[in-house]
């Protein structure tokens, strides 16, 4: 037997209100918020964002933890959408740039790199 869909993801967050603040803006309003975490619905998978069970520890995202989290869509028109939000919102980003033949947008504005992925 194997599992057949993704269930949930948690991710710890040292800023609540601006992870929130961040994936509102393309994922809409929590489905779920609570005064130490909130949570999204992509399909079938919830990802929760949470505030740590104890004091926040920075750490080296390219030496353990999550280094980053990929969300997809499926034609370069959405990734142009993706992009525009994100400049029309006024959060940093690379702009779309190919990486071993996919295209993304990257955003690192509080600590989570986050990239949007042409599927």
């Amino acid at each position: 037997m194997r599992p057949t869909f993704l269930d949930h993801i948690v991710i710890i967050v040292k800023d609540l209100k601006k992870t929130k603040d961040f994936y509102s803006h393309f994922l809409g309003e929590p489905k779920e918020k609570y005064d130490d975490s909130i949570s999204y619905q992509i399909g079938d998978t919830k990802i929760f964002f949470g505030l740590p069970y104890g004091e926040w520890q920075d750490t080296d995202k390219d030496k353990s933890g999550l280094n980053h989290l990929a969300l997809g869509v499926r034609t370069l028109e959405e990734l142009n959408q993706f992009e525009k939000l994100l400049n029309d919102s006024g959060i940093k980003n690379s702009g779309i740039t190919v990486e071993k033949d996919s295209k993304i947008v990257r955003e690192n504005s509080f600590g989570l790199m986050t990239q949007m992925v042409i599927d």
